[in-house]
């Protein structure tokens, strides 16, 4: 495994050998230039904050230097260092700088800042110097004492009259430079970690975030939901009663009108009406059927197995009232396997079984040909469709699995789970009831 820091990279017996002496060179090199501009600024910025109007300047300072830090990381760190900012939940100047004030982030980076414009780049710069510049000293004496012609002083401290003498304090140059260069390296790592520590998003943030995640996608399912039923809704009740009325209409029309090519044109016009009419139901059945809103997803499952090509065994389906989304989900995943049986498996029959335990699980399985593959997953039998790429999609976002298992020759197994919580028994009943009312209505 190739290391990732340069402590890793000092446990490894070629560490002089690798790049990463010098990329430690680098990190600390480059921290030498952005604490020296830091410097300059907070002191720039900080003259103006007594006069209470650099302070938002000494943030913005801090916000810009933090994502400078944890790019330059990457010299040192090959894992990347996320962006531990929130995205604010307005658009505009005034809730970006609320949300940032508000975060513990944002003042971790003010305080790196002032640390690495006062103690850090110093003592980069002082670590360079011992680990570069003295080797650098003895490695130039020779040339140094080219120059002069008859002396020169190493590190100001020992005079070299001679080659050989001058030749020796460079081959102890270049010993010294492998020797530090591992304490170099070290303190690199030491840095790094230190940075990571203020400006990487802790654990607690990063829980947060994923918080944030999970409860936007919930949001966009729910509201992928509603549109839905509202898309059925106007259809059902608007484009669907206008067809009736004209499915009618026409039919009246065709009883009223003398035997010829005019009754003709309206029992043809009457025949098309009505197929437009069962395409829009099927239609509207498909969006979000009327039997899953009003009896739940068991109900749902035996009517899809009515309606399959392939007869369908239904016996072993037993589940409480579940959300809505997960009904959804649950109901278009068996839809589409039971499709894909019908056009691709050459079964002859399949079986749909659902239970609920902490999380519901259905499998479709057929008596077919087999050879699905999960790495098509929108397949069910074989074929190389992607339908129900789409729907394991939909599941991932509720935290849902679908599984495939398909050995050439059959049978193949669909199975589907998804993690849910059962509806309370009142809200159920409850929906029974209206849906009884409904249904005598």
């Amino acid at each position: 495994m190739e290391p990732r820091t340069p402590w890793q990279a000092l446990t490894r017996g070629r560490y002089v050998r690798t790049g990463w002496p010098w990329r430690a060179v680098g990190y600390l090199g480059s921290g030498v230039v952005t604490g020296a501009i830091a410097l300059a600024v907070l002191l720039l910025f900080g003259v103006l904050a007594v006069v209470l109007v650099g302070i938002p300047l000494l943030l913005l300072t801090a916000l810009a230097l933090g994502g400078v830090e944890r790019r330059r990381l990457r010299l040192v760190d090959l894992d990347p260092a996320a962006d531990p900012h929130r995205v604010p939940d307005a658009p505009g100047l005034a809730a970006w700088l609320r949300v940032r004030v508000r975060e513990q982030v944002t003042w971790r980076e003010l305080a790196y800042a002032v640390l690495h414009a006062t103690v850090l780049w110093p003592l980069d710069l002082l670590v360079l110097a011992v680990a570069l510049g003295l080797p650098a000293a003895l490695l130039s004496a020779p040339l140094r004492l080219a120059l002069d012609g008859q002396e020169t002083k190493v590190v100001k401290a020992y005079l070299v009259t001679s080659y050989p003498q001058a030749f020796a304090a460079a081959l102890l140059g270049a010993a010294l430079l492998v020797v530090l260069l591992y304490p170099l390296g070290a303190f690199a790592g030491a840095r790094a970690a230190l940075s990571r520590a203020l400006l990487a998003p802790r654990e607690a943030e990063l829980r947060d975030r994923i918080g944030e995640v999970t409860a936007s996608r919930a949001r966009l399912v729910a509201a992928f939901e509603a549109e839905r039923r509202r898309i059925e809704r106007d259809l059902h009740d608007g484009a669907q009663q206008r067809l009736v009325a004209l499915t009618m209409t026409l039919g009246l029309a065709r009883l009223d009108a003398p035997p010829g090519p005019l009754a003709d044109q309206l029992a043809k016009a009457h025949e098309e009406a009505g197929q437009v009419l069962t395409e829009l139901r099927e239609l509207i059945h498909g969006i979000h059927p009327q039997v899953l809103a009003d009896y739940g997803l068991a109900a749902a499952l035996t009517d899809a197995a009515d309606r399959s090509a392939v007869p369908v065994d239904t016996t072993d389906i037993d589940l409480p009232r579940l959300p809505a989304a997960v009904e959804s989900a649950g109901y278009f995943a068996v839809c589409e396997a039971l499709a894909n049986i019908g056009r691709h498996s050459g079964a002859t029959r399949a079986r749909i079984s659902a239970r609920h335990a902490a999380s519901l699980t259905i499998e479709v399985e057929d008596d077919g040909r087999g050879g699905a593959t999960a790495s098509i997953s929108g397949s069910a039998a074989g074929s190389a469709g992607t339908g129900l790429t789409g729907l394991a999609d939909r599941l991932a976002v509720l935290d849902g699995t679908l599984t495939i298992i398909s050995p050439a020759g059959g049978p193949t197994l669909l199975r589907v789970e998804i993690p849910c919580p059962a509806l309370p028994d009142r809200s159920a009943s409850s929906s029974q009831r209206t849906a009884s009312s409904s249904a005598k209505g």
